[in-house]
């Protein structure tokens, strides 16, 4: 499985940026999910959607990002709204294609797979 992010870019705060994930390969994925990484800073979680469709998201990103998924593209998206300067980070999503319980999939090591990452600047 390989993945693909892309739609990172410099927005003004208050403004709103779409993060795409692309897999290729054998996608059998059961959770693909969204991890940010400012300088200097630990690799935090986002995001994550199973294939049935339930998400997870931390506090921060709750009420202004959502995270979905077309299957059929095997694409993941981030739309993220209302960003702010904090949200500056290289983003990555991230697979795991066996099952785990959701509390366990904010945790960085949990996914086998992981994309390039792709910069998101946010000014002030």
């Amino acid at each position: 499985v390989q993945l693909q992010a892309s739609g990172g870019g410099l927005v003004q705060a208050g403004g709103s940026l779409s993060l795409s994930c692309a897999a290729s390969g054998v996608f059998s994925n059961r959770y693909m999910g969204w991890f940010r990484q400012a300088p200097g800073k630990e690799r935090e979680f986002v995001a994550t959607m199973s294939r049935s469709g339930t998400t997870i998201y931390s506090d921060f990103a709750k009420g202004r990002f959502t995270i979905s998924g077309d299957n059929t593209k095997k694409t993941t998206y981030l739309q993220m709204n209302s960003l702010k300067p904090e949200d500056t980070a290289v983003y990555f999503c991230a697979a795991r294609p066996g099952s785990m319980i959701l509390s366990e999939l904010r945790r960085a090591s949990n996914y086998d797979y992981w994309g390039q990452g792709t910069q998101v600047t946010v000014s002030s």
